[in-house]
């Protein structure tokens, strides 16, 4: 996702390219690039010079949609997932004293995933230098 994070706005990038890019096996990008179709995340277009790109701005698209879209409902514990269904999996949740630790474990760590965009991962582009550089004196240069 910072991959087309970094290509958002310049065309759809091959999951070749970013194979290379991130010295990824293509056929790992692959499965992940459905999790990511089916969520809405990421759009792909046929062709000779198609790809992959974000459905979204970077900065719309937080990591904690990525890591849904790849993982479903975030949960340290099946007892404490976001998913409202999880009190059925373990008929012991409503009562249970440390289900309250595991369900603020993942309330940071979701909050943390959703404050955190793709935006917020894609490096900014590289400036030339503004600091110049400072001149040799002694036996390296001429008096």
């Amino acid at each position: 996702m910072v991959q087309l994070g970094r290509h958002y706005g310049q065309g759809p990038a091959s999951l070749a390219e970013i194979a290379t890019e991130e010295d990824l096996p293509r056929a790992y990008l692959e499965q992940l690039v459905v999790g990511l179709r089916d969520a809405d995340l990421v759009v792909s277009t046929r062709g000779a010079h198609g790809g992959y790109e974000l459905a979204r701005p970077p900065a719309d698209i937080t990591m904690g949609d990525v890591l849904r879209a790849l993982e479903g409902p975030i949960a340290p514990m099946i007892c404490a997932s976001e998913d409202p269904e999880h009190e059925n999996t373990c008929g012991r949740s409503s009562g249970c004293t440390v289900n309250v630790l595991w369900v603020r474990v993942r309330d940071a760590v979701v909050g943390a995933l959703d404050s955190m965009t793709v935006a917020d991962l894609v490096p900014p582009p590289a400036t030339p230098s503004l600091i110049q550089p400072t001149p040799l004196h002694g036996a390296l240069t001429p008096s």
